[in-house]
């Protein structure tokens, strides 16, 4: 999204240049834009093995294809292509290969659509000669941990230190999962806090609409979304719900209070990771690190690596959804845009959460794990309440009006596939339990045959 200052080398003197970097990403409306990040795991067509950065026919190979296909400019680690940028967008590499589009800050859901229908069409273009295949799946349905190669990234090296010493999981967040996620602008801290406290509330629900990830070693795990499970296990420092949101008082500052006391990963200096061997940003500030001081760059950086429900940077970036078909990308910045870019829906979509204690909003992303759009909430059914989101997000759609295509229409047909989904009323991933169940009789080559790009 437009506004970080990344690479920006400006000494942090106090915890008031923390809150001023936040403040920075105030627009006026007529400036709010969407930006939609899309990750997806890639196997090899016809083994379905994992997928190597090295070799011929690897992750590595794909990206100079691509690079060379449509003019990317590549981004080098050592002598690795890490990522490619181009027109304010950029596909970067994941710690198990999964590859993700983070899409340019566009207007209009009918320009995000259209720029990630182009990018699924140059990713299989590329991918065929390679005999890669990437699937549409919240986790990895077939490998374990040990099984996926590591990407040669150095900050993911510090990352598998280091997180497994949090919890349970971590390695199966950063090897086997993939998202779509969404970010949008905020106007002052006021606009802030009603739209990061209405969609953390609201988040769960969203989960249960695209919840798709309910296979893990070729069989069922148990949850709907193991996607979501496995990040209940990640980090308790700096995943999950965050109960200050939900108080009298939050804002710029009171967040700033929170991420400076996660412990950070490392510091990037020249190209090289040192790890910050538990050191929180406030220690990092007031005592540096390997004669390193912080900078802007850092704050900026650090923050990339929190990782709660919903995350403040200079935008906010909404994160609760399963990889899920294409139709469904589309949706989800559309049902977001719709809440959170009117206020009389993000007024009714607040009030849906507003009284759930925050216990129950814990409680709740862990029901929507296991059960999808068969969970409940405060005592009423997951899919009901999704169902009046959608009819919220859909009035504010209209409201904002938002034309393009070639019918010159609103936004509100990207919420169809939602609308079907909610129809059938089952997420994505109870649909693919049955038929994993009944036409599938188990078979991986119709899992793989039905959710692949």
């Amino acid at each position: 999204m437009s506004g970080t200052v990344e690479g920006d080398p400006t000494p942090v003197e106090s915890k008031h240049d923390l809150t001023a970097f936040l403040r920075a990403g105030e627009k006026p409306r007529e400036r709010f834009r969407v930006g939609t990040e899309h990750e997806k795991i890639g196997i090899r067509a016809g083994s379905f093995e994992p997928v190597p950065y090295e070799g011929e026919k690897g992750i590595g190979a794909l990206l100079r294809a691509v690079q060379q296909a449509d003019g990317w400019e590549p981004v080098y680690e050592g002598e690795n292509v890490i990522a490619l940028l181009k027109d304010g967008a950029s596909i970067t590499l994941e710690p198990g290969g999964q590859l993700e589009l983070s899409g340019a800050p566009l207007r209009r859901i009918h320009d995000t659509c259209s720029e990630f229908q182009a990018h699924l069409d140059l990713i299989r273009r590329v991918s065929e000669p390679l005999g890669l295949v990437w699937l549409s799946l919240g986790a990895n349905p077939i490998h374990d941990v040990p099984d996926v190669p590591h990407m040669p990234k150095g900050r993911y090296d510090i990352m598998r230190a280091y997180l497994p010493t949090r919890a349970e999981l971590p390695l199966h967040m950063m090897h086997l999962t993939a998202t779509v996620q969404a970010n949008y602008d905020f106007s002052s801290e006021e606009d802030m806090v009603r739209k990061l406290r209405m969609a953390m509330g609201v988040t769960p629900i969203v989960s249960a609409i695209f919840a798709n990830s309910p296979l893990y070693q070729g069989k069922p795990s148990g949850y709907v979304s193991r996607r979501l499970e496995i990040w209940r296990h990640t980090d308790p420092d700096r995943c999950g719900m965050l109960p200050f949101v939900f108080e009298p008082g939050f804002g710029y500052e009171r967040y700033v209070d929170w991420a400076i006391d996660v412990p950070m990963f490392f510091v990037s200096r020249d190209g090289q990771y040192l790890p910050a061997e538990g050191m929180t940003f406030g220690q990092f500030m007031e005592r540096g690190l390997a004669g390193h001081h912080a900078t802007i760059e850092d704050w900026n950086t650090h923050l990339t690596t929190l990782f709660p429900e919903v995350r403040c940077k200079q935008f906010i970036e909404v994160r609760g959804a399963d990889a899920v078909p294409p139709e469904l990308i589309c949706a989800l910045p559309a049902l977001w845009k719709g809440l959170l870019y009117d206020d009389d829906a993000l007024a009714g979509a607040w009030a849906l959460a507003e009284q759930w204690p925050f216990e129950q909003r814990v409680a709740a992303i862990e029901a929507v794990a296991r059960r999808g759009l068969a969970a409940e909430i405060a005592g009423r059914p997951v899919l009901e309440q999704a169902r009046e989101l959608l009819a919220l997000s859909s009035a504010g759609l209209a409201r904002i009006d938002h034309r393009g295509g070639l019918q010159d229409r609103d936004e509100r047909g990207f919420l169809d596939p939602i609308a079907e989904v909610l129809d059938r009323g089952t997420s994505p991933g109870e649909e693919i339990l049955a038929r994993w169940e009944g036409e599938w009789n188990r078979s991986m080559d119709a899992l793989i045959a039905f959710s692949r790009y």
